[in-house]
């Protein structure tokens, strides 16, 4: 164990949210899109293949959302072979991605007993719940406000001068091990996180006695 930590940062989407890959499929279904498709033609985004990546340059800021929503739209196809309304997609894609207020408790918990909080996230343009921000994170930092993105080392190490604090002084959280892993190499304690229960148990071993944060 690296010892006690006094700031928590944790990602949004999977991690206060119900997994990515469930919120992406109840939209596709939604929507009526052809699922294997969608799968095949969004790969090189993920993949780490293209050279210029327009995942990369939205989360970015780069490229509005109403230009990302056409190159996108244009590469999809509806169950019936039909075109995919362009207009609004990454609204109804977000839909789906409500608040899971355990997690948000486990954290407003940790800010409670003392320790500083953030949320960092890579945003696609969608819209957060900011109600749910004011009452648990110090400091919030999107991605396409500040013109980084996960896993650039530079967005942690701003979202900690964020907090008043050093690498070494925080534990970040993500659903993504990529994510986690680089804040790791900058000195943070890592949680991957898997589910509100195994990530509570993870941060009370980073977190002071006095900071523990309680069951949910």
């Amino acid at each position: 164990m690296d010892g006690i930590r006094r700031g928590v940062i944790s990602d949004w989407c999977g991690v206060l949210t119900p997994p990515l890959p469930d919120g992406i499929r109840s939209w596709l279904k939604a929507d009526r899109i052809d699922i294997d498709h969608y799968y095949e033609v969004t790969r090189p985004y993920f993949d780490g293949s293209l050279a210029e990546n327009p995942v990369h340059a939205l989360e970015r800021g780069e490229i509005d959302t109403c230009e990302f929503e056409r190159q996108l739209a244009g590469l999809l196809r509806s169950v019936h072979g039909g075109p995919v309304v362009a207009e609004g997609l990454l609204t109804r894609m977000f839909a789906g991605f409500d608040p899971v207020h355990d997690m948000y408790e486990v954290l407003r918990e940790a800010r409670r007993a003392g320790a500083s909080t953030a949320v960092l996230s890579n945003s696609w343009g969608n819209g957060y719940p900011r109600s749910h921000f004011a009452t648990t994170f110090d400091a919030v930092v999107v991605s396409g406000e500040v013109g980084m993105r996960k896993p650039e080392p530079r967005i942690y190490l701003h979202t900690c001068e964020q907090l008043g604090l050093s690498p070494e002084d925080c534990v970040f959280i993500d659903d993504l091990e990529s994510n986690v892993r680089s804040a790791e190499e900058l000195g943070m304690a890592g949680i991957v996180h898997t589910g509100v229960e195994s990530t509570r148990r993870a941060l009370e071993e980073f977190l002071a006695p006095g900071r523990r944060t309680q069951a949910v």
